[in-house]
């Protein structure tokens, strides 16, 4: 039998030539620097419901789901016929529309923080947004976030993303960001690097469930241990559901747990596949935004974007969210339970070598290593064998028509099925039996 390389190079040799012209144009021949692996990526043609197209004419049934925002799957009907209609009458005008009222008060019903929102393009923009604004109100400076806590390439929060986290992620940014970075679930840790702050902290930002730091959850003690914290020095609780918002139920994560936050971050599945972030806040939070109450000395200053509210992704958004919300009562039970089996039976198959993590819909398998045996933290994820998880998910693409973004957690979609739970099992067991 060919390697697994020879495998993947033979079958797409198309990908392959694109790729190198791709290199041409674009730094590293990508646009997003976690889009490239070795020894190329494979170029997508068309994608429809679960499966990606390649220009080879390779198909494959996709977990990564557009960085996990496609919760339908991929060019659903009940998104692409509400786009469709909208076209022809406009895309841009940078004008209010009434296609964001709608949407509005969609969010506003299912997420009741949402006392007043304002959308921007990306999750990025809204998490440097939601800073902003928490320092404004504050008068304060310091921010605290979570080691591997991951919340956009701003610089207010490019800090102690990967390991080693005491490093930094990059020159170009300031030595002082104002920032100091926590252990997830380790409440008293996190506490006491609090309380080292506490005269000058302006806000807590927090992922419920780390994504790129490992597909983590939060235990409700140290979410609502944090939050207790933060409001007692009248500092501000900001919850970033970027990936966790509409994910899990017709709704945010905070709702399941007694949390009190004063900012919310949404993105991802909220835009329906198109570009948006919001930033959904309480009214006397938000309001220091209002440019027509404040002067340019005691506001603070956010603005949108060019393409911030577009007819295009309001649409895409109104009608994502108003499909999840009529089908709420299956859609969730099925994708929750989809996520619920392969983390078990991932489990099994690998038989103690690796832990699997997640809630709901997503996924993640990270294979052990000497010196870790449990996955509570972004640290202890980067104490596993992430070669392997590469080198397995590599596997899956090149041998089974299987597709994670090598080394990331997994999503179920709407589209996804049990069999495809079966499928993956299958190709896992096969992995298994080469290591």
């Amino acid at each position: 039998m060919l390697p697994t390389l020879e495998i993947y190079k033979k079958k797409t040799k198309r990908s392959g030539l694109l790729f190198a012209k791709s290199k041409k144009f674009h730094v590293n021949g990508v646009s997003h620097n976690i889009r490239f692996f070795e020894p190329y990526p494979f170029v997508t043609k068309s994608a429809k419901g679960k499966f990606l197209h390649d220009v080879d004419g390779n198909k494959y049934v996709d977990y990564w789901m557009g960085h996990w925002s496609l919760i339908l799957g991929h060019a659903h009907p009940a998104v692409s016929g509400q786009v469709k209609k909208q076209l022809p009458a406009c895309w841009m005008h940078g004008t209010v529309n009434e296609m964001t009222l709608s949407f509005s008060e969609i969010i506003q019903k299912a997420v009741p923080v949402a006392e007043k929102i304002r959308y921007v393009s990306s999750g990025t923009e809204a998490t440097m947004y939601a800073v902003r604004i928490a320092r404004a109100i504050t008068g304060k400076k310091i921010i605290a976030k979570i080691d591997g806590g991951w919340h956009g390439y701003t610089t207010d929060l490019l800090k102690s993303v990967n390991w080693p986290f005491d490093q930094k992620e990059s020159k170009g940014i300031a030595d002082d960001l104002n920032v100091v970075s926590m252990p997830y679930n380790d409440l008293e840790k996190s506490l006491d690097i609090l309380n080292s702050v506490k005269d000058d902290l302006a806000g807590v930002i927090i992922e419920p469930v780390l994504g790129g730091g490992g597909c983590i959850p939060a235990t409700k003690e140290y979410l609502l241990g944090i939050q207790e914290f933060v409001h007692k020095k009248n500092a501000l609780f900001l919850l970033d559901e970027i990936v966790t918002g509409f994910r899990f139920s017709f709704g945010c994560l905070y709702k399941t747990m007694n949390l009190d936050p004063d900012i919310i971050t949404l993105g991802k599945i909220v835009g329906g596949g198109f570009p948006v972030g919001v930033i959904c806040g309480k009214d006397n939070i938000m309001e220091i935004v209002n440019t027509n109450s404040h002067t340019k000395l005691d506001r603070s200053y956010i603005g949108g974007g060019t393409f911030s509210a577009n007819p295009i992704t309001m649409t895409a958004g109104r009608a994502m969210i108003s499909h999840l919300k009529k089908n709420s009562g299956s859609l969730y039970g099925k994708l929750n339970a989809l996520g619920e089996r392969a983390r078990k039976d991932l489990a099994q198959v690998f038989d103690g070598k690796v832990v699997t993590t997640g809630k709901g819909s997503l996924f993640m398998t990270h294979f052990l290593s000497n010196d870790i045996s449990e996955v509570k933290s972004a640290k202890d994820a980067s104490k596993c064998d992430t070669k392997m998880l590469q080198r397995y998910h590599f596997d899956m693409i090149a041998k089974d028509g299987i597709f994670f973004l090598p080394g990331k957690l997994g999503a179920f979609s709407a589209v996804h099925s049990q069999l495809d739970v079966k499928n993956l099992v299958g190709a896992s067991e096969r992995f298994a039996a080469t290591i």
